[in-house]
């Protein structure tokens, strides 16, 4: 057997039945939690009573959200010498 080849098990991407079935629970949860407006009910509720943690949620959600057409010209870089360095820095101190 060649070290470092996959032979079997799940395919890539694929979640283990118990991290499926776990979100799957914790969806159902949110949805009944939040009474006859569902799960964005519950959401909302979060939302005013546990900002922190519903940002900390939002920010997990928005980036698989952005669609980014980037046209932006890279500028070519080159190291600072240690006397521009030090000239850019000279009020730092």
């Amino acid at each position: 057997m060649t070290k470092g080849y996959k032979t079997g098990g799940r395919q890539k991407g694929t979640p283990n039945r118990r991290t499926a079935l776990l979100k799957d629970a914790v969806l159902e949860a949110a949805e009944r939690a939040g009474d006859e407006e569902g799960m964005t009910g519950y959401l909302e509720q979060q939302a005013r009573d546990n900002p922190t943690a519903f940002l900390t949620l939002l920010g997990k959600v928005l980036p698989a959200q952005v669609d980014a057409n980037l046209t932006q010209a890279v500028i070519s870089h080159r190291p600072l010498t240690a006397e521009e360095w030090a000239e850019r820095h000279a009020d730092c101190s």
